[in-house]
């Protein structure tokens, strides 16, 4: 199959791509804009964005869908309303209609 084993470094994220990637995303949508107080208050925001990250941020490499599936809302009927639901703190948000 071609096929080669490639070793990388203990504690090299940079020589891994899938690793740097979710590194750099993290940082991006979340750590660039807040001030982070303690290890705890870390724990917190990161556990808030991998639920955003897995629950409710589409992917281009999954056909702009989430990594574990939400259903298709069905086309609403008249004067529905869309609703804003905050995600990570207020920085990101998911639509939806009620």
């Amino acid at each position: 199959m071609g096929i080669t084993e490639v070793i990388t470094a203990a504690r090299s994220p940079w020589q891994n791509p899938f690793v740097e990637r979710l590194i750099g995303s993290i940082r991006r949508d979340w750590l660039d804009h807040v001030i982070v107080l303690n290890e705890s208050h870390l724990s917190r925001i990161l556990s808030s964005y991998f639920d955003y990250y897995h629950y409710d941020r589409t992917h281009y490499g999954l056909g702009k869908d989430t990594p574990f599936e939400r259903p298709v809302q069905p086309i609403p009927a008249k004067g529905s309303k869309m609703i804003e639901l905050p995600r990570v703190g207020g920085l990101h948000h998911r639509y939806e209609w009620k």
